[in-house]
């Protein structure tokens, strides 16, 4: 494991340190965890962006949705949202 110094705002120190002890953990525990969170999330949110933007691109293209498969997509999560409810 690496060590990382990183200077922290006064108010989010305070935070952390109060989270760090309703949760009586260490801060540096609670801080890894909320870094490796957002990691996770950028990541996550990167990868939304490159499918959304290969999908525009391939909108009326011979690589879009055959219209067969998606209506067959679109009735089933209509009836799962169904049983759902």
């Amino acid at each position: 494991m690496k060590n990382f110094h990183l200077p922290l705002p006064h108010g989010i120190h305070a935070e952390l340190r109060a989270e760090a002890e309703r949760a009586q953990m260490p801060a540096t525990a609670i801080a890894r965890e909320a870094i490796g969170l957002w990691l996770r999330a950028r990541k996550k949110a990167a990868r939304r962006k490159a499918v959304a933007e290969y999908a525009a691109a391939m909108a009326g293209t011979r690589f879009d949705l055959d219209p067969v498969l998606e209506s067959a997509a679109i009735e089933e999560l209509i009836k799962m949202d169904r049983e759902t409810k």
